[in-house]
């Protein structure tokens, strides 16, 4: 069949489709019915930038509202009409098809009463038998149905998803709680076990302290009155000797240094021990009125050895009043910034602690002066999982565990970084969180 058989397709046909034809009907006909009665709306248009459509078959009165002529009759029909949004990835490419011979988009498209229909329009190039640009030939089929449905399962999707990362997060938060019991029960029995022999060395070297101030004045006296007896200087001659044999000068300087060395030891063991029991808050299952500065003070002494060969704390603390919160929960928050402050310090650099209050909340900041987070991590780094350290190092569940913590006490995270320059992390947390938070009687 020839191009111009196809000429008597008038834009002044009517909108309905045609009666189906009788058996003994033309083919030019039969074919005008099944063009007219076809779901997909067939139209052409010049082979040039401006896409003016030529012809448009009658069943786009019943797909989008618009008789054909007056489709035709608008030069910029096709154009006007596409959704903006989708017009500009439209038009980019447009110019492909006389290079590809076909293209395919989906898009939306205005109809007649003002609303969109996704269309999915195939576009081909004609070419006449010299291959010179003919007309570009195109099918318009509806596909909001399709698109509805890959809308509604791509929103199940993201729900099931959400679940998934909750449960996930949850679950996380339940090992994370048990671990933080296991250590709870460690640190009692510690306590148990360390305390009782730590609190009679220490008995001890309070009264080999005494014995020694004791046996040193003892041998003062002894001196001074040998050296009142004249009548016997050999003896002191001799006991003379025996001092400086002894070194009994250094001896007196250095076991009194001892027994305060070995009294800040015992004084320090006391306080680590302290500080792991604060720090577990053992058998804490609700909401209490805490000292957030006590809270960071026995969290530093936890981790101390993680910092101290790396950094220097500085403490500019404000003035806090009490806060109602889960005091180990929070201190779980301390511990990760601070641990992760001392990582980002490659050789010596500096962690400040600063805190203050102001309109019923208190903030806490904890910044250091280390490598700083890049910005395409900035946005991910409260992600469960999500982790720039190597392999091995860590598990990435540290800041998405202290988000949710902070979260559910009503609070706020805030972080800043600048590469090379270092990172500030900060708290805001109410002084008393929603009751929805904290529960009634807690």
């Amino acid at each position: 069949m020839q191009f111009e058989e196809f000429e008597f397709f008038s834009s002044d046909a009517p909108a309905a489709p045609v009666a189906a034809p009788r058996e003994a009907a033309s083919p030019i006909v039969r074919l005008q019915y099944l063009v007219d009665n076809t779901p997909a709306i067939i139209y052409c248009t010049v082979p040039s930038g401006d896409f003016k459509m030529t012809f448009v078959s009658n069943n786009a009165y019943n797909v989008l509202g618009y008789r054909p002529e007056e489709m035709v009759a608008d030069p910029n029909f096709w154009f006007d009409h596409i959704h903006p949004d989708d017009a500009p990835s439209i038009f980019s490419s447009l110019a492909l098809v006389f290079s590809e011979g076909q293209r395919a988009y989906e898009y939306r498209f205005r109809v007649s009463d003002g609303s969109y229909l996704w269309m999915h329009d195939t576009l081909r190039l004609i070419r006449d038998e010299q291959g010179a640009p003919l007309e570009v030939i195109g099918s318009l089929t509806d596909i909001t149905g399709r698109k509805t449905m890959e809308e509604a399962l791509q929103a199940k999707g993201e729900e099931q998803q959400s679940l998934i990362g909750k449960l996930q997060e949850a679950h996380d938060q339940l090992l994370q709680s048990e671990k933080m019991a296991s250590i709870g029960q460690l640190a009692a029995g510690i306590a148990h076990e360390i305390n009782n022999p730590v609190g009679f060395v220490n008995s001890n070297m309070g009264s080999l302290q005494g014995y020694v101030t004791t046996l040193f004045g003892v041998i003062e006296e002894y001196e001074q009155t040998l050296a009142a007896q004249k009548g016997a200087p050999e003896l002191a001659a001799r006991m003379a000797q025996i001092r400086e044999g002894a070194d009994l000068a250094f001896l007196k300087e250095d076991v009194n240094a001892l027994v305060r060395e070995s009294m800040d030891g015992l004084k320090r063991v006391r306080d680590i021990v302290q500080s792991l029991k604060d720090f577990s808050h053992v058998g804490e299952t609700e909401w209490q009125i805490a000292d957030l500065h006590h809270g960071i003070d026995s969290t530093l002494n936890i981790v101390s050895n993680e910092i101290k060969y790396k950094a220097t704390v500085e403490k500019q603390y404000g003035v806090l009043p009490p806060v109602k919160c889960l005091a180990s929960q929070l201190n779980q928050v301390f511990m990760n910034l601070l641990v992760n402050a001392g990582h980002a310090i490659k050789e010596r650099g500096t962690i400040t602690i600063r805190t203050g209050c102001a309109n019923d909340w208190v903030w806490i900041e904890v910044g250091d002066t280390g490598c700083g987070i890049a910005p395409e991590n900035l946005n991910r780094i409260f992600e469960p999982f999500f982790t720039t350290k190597p392999v091995g190092s860590g598990t990435g569940l540290g800041l998405s565990l202290s988000y949710g913590i902070i979260t559910k006490h009503g609070g706020k995270f805030e972080v800043a970084s600048e590469v090379g320059k270092g990172t500030r992390f900060t708290i805001r947390l109410p002084v008393n969180p929603p009751a929805s938070l904290s529960p009634a009687g807690t």
